[in-house]
């Protein structure tokens, strides 16, 4: 007998592709939900007139709710099985966007945020977890990673094109109807060609430990948000403090429970270990320096927001091609070298952005390389995480992968940010003209936008003179810190890279 032929795993036939396709869509609604409702806010804020702080719930919930809730749907999802989750997610997702589509309150708008980021939590890991059962060929299922991977990327890519055409023609809340056909979409075709899968020695779910999980996902990603908006301050201090207390009596918790919600034993793999760390790593880099170059193509470079639009999708096109030629390279090289070569070349794409004083010159080649040097990272390292974890435990593991990328997306905002915000308060104080307000040279301080209104308020009442000096001063410091920010990158992903290859060689 051919003991070969007998232990080759099953080839994905036209069901498992149809069912890809299927899955691949709401992630990519729910990573265009992160983007597209943006361009909605002059409108929406028009109309429902929400104050400062409800403007900031109203985006910021759903990313908080979706970190808090994705450990703990992950596990639920290995325990009532991954199909019948992502289809209640589904269902939750649609109606929650018709209702936001035409709430009539600032409050209702906010629950409803709220209830799409609980229903978004179930798409990732379930989602990523039914590939794993999916696809047995470890190159068609890197493949098949290398697409659900890109569909995160189209999504966020046109959700300001989306959201602009719509707005163009329809009023705020058709943003938020672009989720529905796809979810019926999802809902009529699911049953019939994604497979369902659970855990057959699950215990109950532990209630005190998704509860653990939530507070201290959203104490901790508060405290990050809060610190990149506000600078390091007690309250920043206090949430950071609460959230690591919860954390660690989480931690604690797992370690005791015979059917834990996390299961700490993944960390002890070292495949898992190291796709974790550079994946981490990566997306931590990665956001740090997307908060500058959105600021730097509108507020430096002057470019209105869809040619700032058109000037970053070269970026999310060089992504999506990079994650289908990663399973190719996998192919023909060890994943481990993929991973660690892809964030060298990935440290190269940042240090020709931090040259970035020439405009776009640098800038978009730099995107580029960088993305293509990412998206082995991000779809091999994916691979690998859900690869190395049990069967039965690919729904937490998946929840762990998406889990990191949340939090270090969110760590680079904040440390990011608030070294960039007190290198450019640092440098911009010793350039304030004369004639300046305390007022406005407090706004000028803190963003390149309060410097800009100050220049334009400064020009109209002393001339254009002192208005200019303002203007290219502040524009010139924030350039240094987008390369400054570019160059930290660069060695954060190179520190990566290291980190990722001792992991492997010590196995």
């Amino acid at each position: 007998m051919n003991h070969t032929l007998d232990t080759a795993p099953l080839k994905a036939g036209r069901r498992e592709w149809t069912g890809l396709a299927v899955i691949a869509l709401p992630c990519l609604v729910y990573s265009m939900d992160l983007t597209v409702l943006n361009l909605a806010l002059p409108a929406l804020s028009t109309e429902l007139k929400p104050s400062a702080s409800e403007l900031l719930w109203i985006v910021d919930i759903y990313g908080f709710m979706v970190a808090g809730f994705l450990i703990t749907m992950g596990t639920l999802g290995d325990r009532i099985g991954r199909r019948k989750l992502l289809l209640i997610g589904a269902a939750a997702f649609g109606l929650a966007s018709i209702i936001a589509a035409f709430s009539n309150s600032t409050a209702m708008l906010i629950a409803m945020r709220a209830l799409l980021g609980v229903a978004g939590a179930t798409l990732a890991p379930s989602t990523m977890s039914l590939i794993r059962n999916m696809f047995h060929d470890p190159h068609e299922r890197q493949f098949a990673i290398g697409i659900w991977i890109a569909s995160f990327s189209v999504g966020a890519a046109i959700g300001p094109l989306v959201g602009g055409v719509l707005l163009q023609f329809f009023w705020w809340g058709s943003v938020f109807l672009v989720a529905v056909p796809v979810m019926m979409l999802l809902l009529m075709l699911g049953p019939s060609l994604l497979p369902e899968y659970r855990d057959p020695n699950a215990g109950p779910l532990d209630l005190l430990s998704a509860a653990q999980s939530l507070l201290a996902a959203l104490s901790l990603v508060l405290a990050l948000k809060w610190t990149a908006e506000h600078g390091p301050d007690w309250p920043a201090a206090a949430l950071l403090l609460v959230g690591l207390s919860i954390a660690w009596a989480f931690v604690r918790r797992q370690r005791r429970l015979s059917y834990p919600l996390l299961d700490l034993k993944l960390f002890a793999l070292p495949r898992f270990s190291a796709a974790i760390t550079a994946y981490g790593l990566s997306c931590l880099a990665m956001m740090g320096v997307y908060i500058f170059i959105t600021q730097y193509l509108q507020l430096v470079l002057g470019l209105a927001p869809l040619q700032a639009g058109l000037a970053t999708l070269p970026w999310a096109l060089s992504f999506v091609a990079g994650s289908l030629l990663a399973p190719r390279l996998a192919r023909r090289w060890p994943p481990v070298a993929v991973v660690v070569w892809g964030l060298v070349v990935a440290a190269l794409g940042f240090g020709m952005v931090s040259l970035a004083s020439g405009g776009l010159l640098w800038l978009v080649p730099g995107t580029v390389v960088m993305s293509l040097g990412l998206a082995p990272v991000f779809t091999i390292g994916n691979e690998m995480i859900i690869s190395s974890a049990p069967p039965e435990r690919a729904g937490a593991a998946s929840a762990i992968s998406e889990t990191v990328s949340e939090f270090s997306a969110a760590l680079g905002v904040a440390v990011f940010g608030s070294l960039g915000g007190l290198y450019y308060r640092a440098q911009l104080s010793n350039a304030l003209p004369a004639g300046l307000s305390a007022r406005d040279g407090e706004a000028s301080l803190a963003t390149l936008g309060g410097a800009i209104a100050a220049a334009e308020a400064l020009s109209s009442q002393h001339g254009g003179q002192a208005g200019q000096q303002l203007l290219g001063a502040a524009r010139a410091v924030f350039t240094e810190s987008l390369q400054l920010s570019a160059a930290a990158g660069a060695l954060l992903v190179l520190a990566a890279s290291v980190l990722a290859a001792r992991i492997f060689r010590g196995r």
